[in-house]
């Protein structure tokens, strides 16, 4: 007999959350190869807007929903935890009800073990709660914790979340631990993991149901920016063959009839005529109307004219692009991933390819260990200019990067001791008065997105 696992999507509680192609991909990725390996595999979601019976649960608000398969969560408004009560915004736990949610639980009478991920760190209350409810249902049963929040923070985790175990490895390697914390008898023997191309699909059928799939044709990233977790996660920049992905993206569009799908890579475009523009090219001469989104930003100096019209040819629809600031002294500090007049010279591309404006959005840092208001105002400025939509992205510190340092020294807030200050609504590493002025700044950056989408 197949012994059973129960892997768990836990909820946010936050004060803002959005479905932007938000999927817990390395947890699927799990399931699928679990289920390859002879586990009997059950997947709850409680992120999962199609539940059934959250259309007749009182209290909450249908949510709305939009096009290529984004949209709002169900929310249900709770109160805030101990040192957030001066945000004057409502706290919420977003995704289905705790009821809902022990009700799938108790579906699996005897499961083997309880695998749980989390993802932004300061997100955690929803896994502290998710595992109290698992040890309600099944009090005899491990709990183990992978994913983001236990990778960054843990000590934080063990000491807090309820888990028995944690895993803090992260891509391929997290598969391998999890696997012999696991170690069941009567199993089939797992396949050994040696490349990206050794994992199954990801176990998107085990969604309720499928509005788009998110793809990962890379892990890791050549870069090493001092704001960004990818080197700590995946610390070698690993590739899957094209034919590999171009194998997956039929998979799901021929038999589930996929058409939307979100990019999940840190560095999606690096040597791109050596790895995705093959898949790319392959793609176009099928024709299949198929629409691929760059939630998670695209390197600006990788966008040469002939990219930018394979792209766009391709099906591109959502295209972000990594600006972060047009400061090149912060950049020079931050990053070095682009040099003067390489930004303008992608939307240039872009927008010669055929890209609207409104598909084109950049990406602006704000928030950052020492950066002035001025800096972010110019940067939304500056992006309007050149012609791209301008979204602000608020920084979170993450523990272990090369500006963490930096950000406990700047902050009101005592980030090293509690992952709820990371959260970027209180741009914790900004002092009141620039905090004051933020939403000056969102305003501005709305009201340019407005006047772009209308001309």
């Amino acid at each position: 007999m197949e012994p059973e696992l129960v892997l768990i999507n836990p909820w946010i509680h936050d004060f803002a959350a959005y479905d932007l192609w938000s999927k817990p991909l390395g947890l699927l990725y799990l399931a699928a190869y679990l289920r390859d390996s002879g586990f009997k595999v059950h997947l709850i979601d409680c992120l999962d807007i199609h539940h059934p019976e959250m259309m007749k649960t009182p209290g909450f608000l249908q949510p709305t929903r939009r096009k290529y398969g984004t949209g709002k969560f169900w929310r249900q408004e709770v109160v805030k935890p101990p040192g957030l009560e001066h945000i004057p915004r409502p706290y919420s736990r977003y995704g289905i009800s705790p009821k809902l949610f022990l009700k799938e639980l108790q579906k699996v009478k005897n499961p083997s073990a309880i695998l749980i991920t989390s993802m932004m760190t300061y997100w955690y209350p929803g896994v502290k709660e998710a595992i109290a409810l698992c040890r309600k249902a099944h009090p005899r049963v491990p709990v183990i914790l992978g994913g983001l929040y236990a990778k960054l923070c843990e000590h934080h985790a063990l000491r807090f979340s309820g888990a028995d175990k944690i895993i803090t490895q992260g891509g391929m390697q997290a598969i391998k631990v999890a696997v012999e914390m696991l170690d069941y008898s009567g199993t089939k023997k797992a396949k050994a993991l040696t490349s990206l191309d050794d994992l199954p699909f990801p176990a998107f059928d085990l969604l309720r149901a499928i509005d788009y799939v998110c793809i990962l044709t890379s892990m890791g990233c050549p870069y090493r920016c001092k704001y960004c977790a990818s080197p700590l996660i995946n610390p070698r920049f690993l590739r899957r063959d094209p034919a590999h992905i171009m194998e997956e993206v039929i998979y799901w569009h021929k038999d589930y009839k996929i058409r939307d799908f979100a990019f999940y890579d840190d560095a999606l475009l690096v040597d791109s005529e050596n790895h995705i523009c093959i898949f790319l090219e392959k793609l176009v001469k099928l024709n299949l109307g198929l629409r691929f989104h760059t939630p998670n930003a695209l390197h600006v100096k990788e966008i040469t004219p002939d990219v930018a019209y394979l792209i766009n040819k391709a099906g591109f629809r959502t295209i972000r692009l990594g600006l972060e600031t047009s400061d090149p002294g912060m950049h020079r500090e931050l990053d070095m991933k682009i040099n003067e007049g390489e930004f303008e010279r992608a939307v240039r591309n872009l927008q010669n390819a055929g890209f609207p404006k409104n598909e084109i959005g950049a990406y602006i840092l704000a928030g950052l260990p020492g950066q002035s208001c001025e800096s972010v105002l110019d940067t939304i400025e500056f992006a309007a200019k050149v012609g791209a939509m301008p979204y602000l992205a608020e920084y979170s510190p993450i523990p272990h990067t090369p500006l963490w340092e930096n950000a406990v020294a700047q902050s009101e807030y005592d980030i090293s001791a509690e992952p709820l200050f990371h959260n970027n609504t209180l741009l914790p590493c900004w002092p009141a008065q620039k905090r004051a002025f933020f939403p000056k700044l969102k305003q501005r950056a709305r009201e340019l997105r407005k006047e772009m989408s209308i001309r």
